[in-house]
């Protein structure tokens, strides 16, 4: 959240850096969809990640790979159509962005150009970092992402932990670095043990954003259907549930069905009326 003289100014690349700067945390939420958006923005959120995670919290696909470009763009411009303050970044989706720089480019333009993003995500480390430079040559801000990369889990067997022995611990610092000097302005670590992500923020001179990579990153960040409890089929070890709100929605939605079941919905101060003499004219002329 950029303030300046006291008036809410909308977050900019140089926003984020400067947050890291003073020390103060930078605050992320994984948000899908235009109503969470909206409150996300009021409550001060620095940035906003239309994450790819959608495809199983929203649209109920197994896991991230199967969400399409179209999909994300869609989401994507429901947020951004909500958001005035928070920085949006765009989750490149499955194989945007793997097989052409070329098509890489044009693809993350589009989350520019259509879904009016201010920055792209880009999965992966070492072997990415040939992509996220021809982006950013571009112009188009990107945020890298290492250690868990959903996108990767079949390669990297199943949703683990990255980081967790001497050679995968190398492996996470080396694809950070390697991100940061490919032109990145911040980068997300995901489920890497907090003493490796401590030596990867001190490394590194951009942001660095923990998706449960423990309290010495940059910054937070973390799926909003988890930190509502929303979303039941899986809830990760690093996400604080703040509440249960699925409970309640169904609560909700039982008293709605008990109610129109019972015929104790709607009543009469739901309902709309008309006129005794004009009903009279419409009796009279049927």
């Amino acid at each position: 959240m950029s303030v300046k003289n006291n008036v809410r100014k909308k977050t900019t690349v140089l926003d984020i850096q400067a947050i890291k700067e003073s020390e103060r945390k930078i605050t992320m939420l994984s948000i899908p969809d235009y109503p969470m958006a909206i409150l996300a923005d009021k409550a001060g959120l620095d940035t906003i990640l239309v994450g790819d995670s959608l495809a199983m919290t929203v649209l109920g696909y197994e896991s991230t790979v199967s969400v399409s470009l179209e999909e994300m763009l869609h989401h994507t411009k429901a947020v951004t159509r909500a958001t005035k303050y928070a920085f949006v970044v765009g989750d490149m989706p499955f194989m945007s962005n793997t097989t052409s720089e070329r098509e890489a480019i044009i693809n993350a333009g589009r989350f520019m150009q259509e879904g009016g993003t201010d920055a792209v995500k880009v999965e992966g480390g070492v072997s990415a970092v040939h992509t996220v430079k021809a982006i950013v040559d571009a112009g188009i801000p990107v945020m890298g992402h290492v250690g868990l990369t959903p996108q990767h889990a079949s390669l990297l067997g199943g949703y683990k932990t990255q980081g967790r022995d001497a050679q995968t611990a190398v492996k996470v610092i080396e694809d950070a670095l390697a991100i940061e000097d490919s032109g990145a302005f911040a980068i997300i670590l995901e489920c890497v043990p907090d003493q490796v992500s401590k030596i990867v923020t001190e490394r590194l001179r951009i942001p660095t954003i923990s998706y449960g990579a423990g309290m010495y990153c940059d910054g937070q960040g973390l799926v909003a259907h988890d930190i509502l409890g929303m979303f039941d089929s899986f809830t990760p070890k690093f996400a604080k549930k703040y509440m249960n709100l699925s409970t309640q929605i169904l609560e909700t939605f039982s008293s709605y069905v008990n109610d129109v079941v019972n015929q104790e919905f709607p009543t009469d101060e739901h309902s709309y009326h008309i006129k005794k003499t004009e009903l009279d004219k419409v009796l009279n002329s049927i």
